[in-house]
């Protein structure tokens, strides 16, 4: 039985390249081709595909977008996510959407369709070269800072770019106080400056999370 395929690719090149690909294994054939989300969803639709290889990077959105809404639809469907971007993050987030599998363009075009022939017979799991590797990642770095509740408060002030005698003001408390506060927030984020920690912050959530502490 033949595996219908369908590419989501913004570049013509890479669609025609990997159609040819597929066009070598005689179990699989490519039965359309997107350049976005939308058009890739709409095919999707229309074509039911057994697997759908799709970029990350599209014009109107993400290749996760098609993945969450292909698989909301379906669990017997494989989804083959295809990026330059191969980071830790790209790869959980290919996994928590669902996808089947996760190869980077830089692999070989008989990788994609190794990976596609995976996900069309179990589109459940999820294959990844450098998953285990990413694993360890995570689970061996270091926790983040954890800000104490009143140094919540303070990065948050910051933020608002209010200064320290303000802060003080504010939060009922001295201005040595207020410094103290402000020194302990750099040395937890590894900040020399103001500029500098709320980087930090804003990259590790902390601000989002102090702003659930406003009254």
């Amino acid at each position: 039985m033949t595996t219908r395929v369908l590419l989501i690719d913004d570049h013509e090149l890479i669609r025609q390249g990997l159609a040819r690909a597929f066009e070598r294994d005689n179990d699989m054939t490519v039965v359309g081709q997107a350049g976005s989300v939308a058009e890739g969803v709409s095919a999707f639709g229309d074509l039911d595909p057994d697997v759908v290889v799709t970029d990350l990077e599209l014009p109107d959105g993400h290749g996760l977008d098609v993945v969450r809404q292909v698989r909301g639809s379906s669990d017997a469907v494989g989804l083959v996510v295809l990026t330059m971007h191969a980071g830790d993050d790209h790869i959980f987030a290919a996994m928590e959407a669902g996808a089947s599998a996760f190869v980077g363009k830089d692999s070989k075009a008989i990788d994609v369709v190794s990976a596609a022939r995976h996900a069309a017979v179990a589109p459940r799991t999820f294959l990844c070269a450098g998953l285990s590797a990413a694993m360890v990642r995570r689970a061996t770095a270091p926790a983040p800072p954890k800000l104490s509740g009143r140094e919540e408060e303070v990065l948050n002030l910051l933020a608002d770019g209010i200064g320290t005698a303000e802060i003080a003001s504010r939060l009922y408390m001295s201005e040595s106080t207020a410094k103290t506060h402000i020194t302990h927030i750099y040395q937890k984020l590894g900040a020399a400056n103001r500029a500098q920690a709320l980087v930090a912050a804003m990259r590790l959530g902390l601000l989002d999370h102090a702003a659930t502490q406003r009254p």
